[in-house]
């Protein structure tokens, strides 16, 4: 072997060795985010008594799928406006 193939040869090995060096990432960090996450989603929300009652009239009429959202949301914005309405007929 020549001296020119040794260096080269030399070269490449240590091209080789330092390649793994560099090759390290910073993963963990990543990992509490998507904990985080699973976390929040875990979670779940406490409803309050007025969706629990419009939940129950909207099994009773056997509502589903559409029908069952739009009576949901019109009995809850009932449900709040009456909760408002006896307050201001006490005047």
């Amino acid at each position: 072997m020549t001296l020119a193939s040794r260096l080269a040869a030399a070269a490449l090995v240590s091209l080789l060795a330092s390649g793994t060096a560099f090759a390290q990432t910073a993963a963990p960090a990543a990992k509490t985010d998507a904990a985080a996450t699973a976390d929040k989603k875990a979670a779940p929300k406490e409803r309050s008594a007025e969706s629990l009652e419009c939940s129950k009239q909207a099994d009773a009429k056997g509502l589903k799928g559409k029908e069952r959202k739009k009576f949901r949301r019109e009995c809850m914005k009932e449900a709040k406006a009456g909760t408002a309405a006896p307050a201001a007929d006490k005047k």
